[in-house]
Protein backbone atom coordinates (compact mmCIF):
# COMPACT_ATOMS: atom_id res chain seq x y z
CA UNK A 1 0.00 0.00 0.00
CA UNK A 2 1.28 3.47 -0.78
CA UNK A 3 1.21 6.36 1.70
CA UNK A 4 -1.87 7.99 0.22
CA UNK A 5 -3.85 4.74 0.34
CA UNK A 6 -2.83 4.18 3.95
CA UNK A 7 -3.87 7.73 4.77
CA UNK A 8 -7.30 7.19 3.16
CA UNK A 9 -7.75 3.94 5.12
CA UNK A 10 -6.90 5.78 8.34
CA UNK A 11 -9.38 8.56 7.52
CA UNK A 12 -12.11 6.00 6.85
CA UNK A 13 -11.61 4.74 10.39
CA UNK A 14 -11.05 8.03 12.21
CA UNK A 15 -12.93 10.81 10.37
CA UNK A 16 -16.71 10.47 10.49
CA UNK A 17 -17.34 13.01 7.72
CA UNK A 18 -14.82 11.31 5.40
CA UNK A 19 -16.41 7.92 6.11
CA UNK A 20 -19.90 9.26 5.39
CA UNK A 21 -18.78 10.90 2.15
CA UNK A 22 -17.07 7.67 1.11
CA UNK A 23 -20.27 5.69 1.74
CA UNK A 24 -22.31 8.17 -0.27
CA UNK A 25 -19.77 8.05 -3.10
CA UNK A 26 -19.96 4.24 -3.15
CA UNK A 27 -23.78 4.31 -3.25
CA UNK A 28 -23.76 6.74 -6.17
CA UNK A 29 -21.17 4.61 -7.93
CA UNK A 30 -23.31 1.49 -7.46
CA UNK A 31 -26.34 3.23 -8.94
CA UNK A 32 -24.27 4.58 -11.82
CA UNK A 33 -23.06 1.07 -12.63
CA UNK A 34 -26.68 -0.12 -12.64
CA UNK A 35 -27.53 2.53 -15.21
CA UNK A 36 -24.46 1.91 -17.33
CA UNK A 37 -25.20 -1.82 -17.50
CA UNK A 38 -28.53 -1.17 -19.22
CA UNK A 39 -28.56 -1.47 -23.00
CA UNK A 40 -30.73 1.64 -23.30
CA UNK A 41 -31.37 4.58 -20.99
CA UNK A 42 -34.59 6.54 -20.95
CA UNK A 43 -34.46 10.33 -20.89
CA UNK A 44 -34.93 10.46 -17.09
CA UNK A 45 -32.18 7.85 -16.67
CA UNK A 46 -29.83 9.85 -18.87
CA UNK A 47 -30.46 12.89 -16.70
CA UNK A 48 -29.94 10.82 -13.58
CA UNK A 49 -26.63 9.56 -14.97
CA UNK A 50 -25.36 13.11 -15.46
CA UNK A 51 -26.57 14.14 -12.01
CA UNK A 52 -24.90 11.12 -10.38
CA UNK A 53 -21.58 11.86 -12.07
CA UNK A 54 -21.68 15.46 -10.84
CA UNK A 55 -22.56 14.38 -7.31
CA UNK A 56 -19.75 11.83 -7.30
CA UNK A 57 -17.26 14.49 -8.36
CA UNK A 58 -18.45 16.84 -5.63
CA UNK A 59 -18.07 14.11 -3.01
CA UNK A 60 -14.64 13.15 -4.29
CA UNK A 61 -13.52 16.80 -4.20
CA UNK A 62 -14.73 17.13 -0.60
CA UNK A 63 -12.96 13.90 0.38
CA UNK A 64 -9.75 15.16 -1.22
CA UNK A 65 -10.05 18.43 0.71
CA UNK A 66 -10.33 16.48 3.96
CA UNK A 67 -7.40 14.23 3.03
CA UNK A 68 -5.18 17.21 2.23
CA UNK A 69 -6.18 19.02 5.43
CA UNK A 70 -5.27 15.97 7.51
CA UNK A 71 -2.05 15.49 5.58
CA UNK A 72 -1.03 19.10 6.29
CA UNK A 73 -1.84 18.64 9.98
CA UNK A 74 0.20 15.44 10.11
CA UNK A 75 3.19 17.17 8.50
CA UNK A 76 3.21 20.19 10.84
CA UNK A 77 5.99 20.09 13.42
CA UNK A 78 4.82 19.62 16.98
CA UNK A 79 5.19 22.78 19.06
CA UNK A 80 6.53 22.46 22.57
CA UNK A 81 4.78 24.17 25.37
Amino acid sequence: MNGQTEHVQQLLQTDEEFHTLSDQHRQLDDRLHELISKPYLSEPELLEEVKLKKQKLQLKDRMEDIRRRHERQDNQPATGG
